[in-house]
């Protein structure tokens, strides 16, 4: 395998739930953006947007929705917005209609480029040895949160991500053997449970270790349990949500 200083930043990658109390350097935060800006975007659609927020009653509010002590603390918070809306005002004001606007094809490819936009600032992040957790948070409450963030139509949050100086060093998440999740040519259907059984002792002694919230819990239990369970939340809000902002408009 081959090792240079990028790869071994990102197979070594650790999410950062505590910060030192300092934001971002003003070129720490321009040189972010710029990676943002420079990311692979389909079709040149440039379908993204990024938020700073700085506010500090919205990032309180965010925090709530998010229900993470350390969203909007301590660091900086970020926004990764899929956005449609600057495009349908560029035709719109050129005199053209929506055209593909609203469908479900041009939203895959504008949440494609917010990704991308994601990962790329997470590797500048990494490399400017500050860390960042990724917020998935930001969609447990999707109608409050297009409040909060006062978002237009055709726009919509996709993760968030609090960044800064680490103010703690967490042990390596242990991830699934690559025989499970990366294949040639084909994908196998022939998976048994069961072949999960040294990798779920793995995971169990990762909690069992872990510095802060101890827990003893294999992946196939977190797998079976609550997460996946039926059970309804404000997540189940989403599609009708996109369709409120415009979005996917031929998925009804």
């Amino acid at each position: 395998m081959i090792h240079n200083y990028t790869i071994d930043k990102q197979i070594n990658h650790r999410s950062i739930r505590k910060f030192k109390d300092q934001h971002l350097l003003p070129e720490q935060l321009k040189t972010l953006y710029t990676v943002f800006s420079h990311t692979a975007t389909s079709m040149f659609m440039q379908n993204a947007s990024l938020l700073h927020i700085t506010d500090e009653v919205k990032k309180k509010k965010i925090q709530e929705l998010c229900n993470q002590k350390y969203v909007g603390a301590e660091g900086d918070l970020l926004i990764f917005v899929v956005d449609l809306y600057r495009n349908q005002q560029i035709r719109k004001q050129l005199g053209k209609d929506d055209g593909r606007v609203h469908t479900t094809d041009i939203f895959f490819q504008a949440m494609e480029d917010t990704l991308l936009a994601f990962q790329n600032v997470a590797n500048a992040v990494e490399s400017m040895d500050l860390g960042f957790v990724a917020l998935g948070t930001v969609n447990d409450h999707p109608k409050k949160m297009l409040k909060t963030l006062a978002l237009p139509k055709l726009t919509f949050p996709v993760l968030g991500m609090q960044v800064g100086v680490p103010d703690q060093e967490p042990q390596l998440k242990p991830r699934l053997p690559q025989k499970f999740t990366c294949f040639e040519d084909s994908y196998p259907q022939d998976f048994d449970v069961h072949d999960l059984k040294e990798y779920d002792q793995v995971v169990t002694t990762y909690y069992d270790l872990r510095d802060s919230n101890r827990r003893i819990d294999s992946f196939t239990k977190q797998i079976t349990g609550a997460k996946l369970d039926e059970h309804e939340t404000d997540r189940d809000e989403l599609s009708e949500l996109l369709h409120g902002q415009g979005l996917c408009l031929d998925w009804q």
